[in-house]
């Protein structure tokens, strides 16, 4: 599996509750492509977002999204380095 980002932009400030709402709606989507939800950040003015998935590829996160109607401006596979392990 992969870990998966998605960064989002909002015009307007979101409400987490609204989104995390709006994805919920999809939980059987995300069960579906393989897609698991890890943790988001969401910028101080609620106008930026990175969310972390863990899924087979990019793809498969990226067809979550478009079936949830969730906005995204990118979606990309990432590398997780853990320096406290060093």
């Amino acid at each position: 599996m992969a870990r998966v980002m998605v960064e989002r932009k909002f015009e307007e400030a979101e409400s987490f509750d609204d989104l995390q709402a709006q994805e919920d709606a999809f939980a059987w989507c995300a069960e579906q492509h393989q897609v698991t939800f890890i943790r988001s950040y969401f910028s101080k003015d609620r106008k930026r977002m990175v969310c972390e998935y863990e899924a087979p590829d990019a793809e498969a996160v990226r067809k979550l999204q478009r079936t949830a109607s969730m906005p995204f401006e990118r979606i990309w596979t990432a590398t997780v380095f853990d320096w406290e392990a060093g």
